[in-house]
């Protein structure tokens, strides 16, 4: 986390590319300002080039052979990336994992309230875990009580959502995941 401005490495967006005097190859392949070839120049004449149009010179791509370069306003290119990168992390959707815990002896009014929960996260586009946690000697009846309660609680959501795992026993927490239908 950076502590100076309190956020993490991975939001800030910074574009990392040469841009005139850090690109030092002997030659390369040079592009106009609208995507013209100019063609195979030196570094020195290249940014000689660009600096006569008032521009910089940008390092499209280094693997080529020669490198590739552009003549372009960097500000200009920086901003339009930055843009596009929000388009992007706007379009994409997080889905969260909620959870929501019973125990095999938990009242049927009880029951329906915490069912009514797992259909508003549903609705929310989020996936719910759906726990049942067994106590002391509760474990000994997990296949028979503890199966039938979750069936229960399957078989109310099954027509609003997805089940995408069936219920399993993991030590002592009967678990199945549920999601909202595509």
């Amino acid at each position: 986390m950076d502590k100076r401005k309190g956020r993490k490495d991975s939001q800030r967006q910074e574009v990392r590319v040469k841009t005139n005097e850090d690109i030092r190859y002997p030659e390369v392949r040079l592009l106009g300002d609208d995507g013209e070839q100019i063609g195979i120049v030196s570094s020195s004449r290249a940014r000689q080039i660009a600096e006569e149009q008032g521009m910089d010179l940008v390092e499209i791509s280094d693997k080529a052979k020669p490198p590739v370069c552009r003549v372009m306003n960097f500000d200009k290119y920086r901003y339009e990336l930055k843009k596009k990168q929000q388009e992007a992390k706007k379009k994409q959707t997080v889905i969260e994992t909620k959870e929501v815990k019973f125990r095999p002896k938990t009242e049927e009014h009880d029951l329906d309230f915490k069912i009514k929960n797992i259909l508003k996260f549903v609705e929310k586009k989020n996936k719910v875990k759906v726990t049942m946690q067994f106590r002391g000697r509760e474990i000994v009846h997990a296949q028979t009580v503890g199966m039938e309660a979750i069936r229960r609680i399957a078989d109310a959501l099954r027509e609003h959502c997805v089940i995408i795992q069936e219920p399993t026993m993991e030590g002592r927490f009967m678990i199945m995941f549920v999601g909202p239908k595509p």
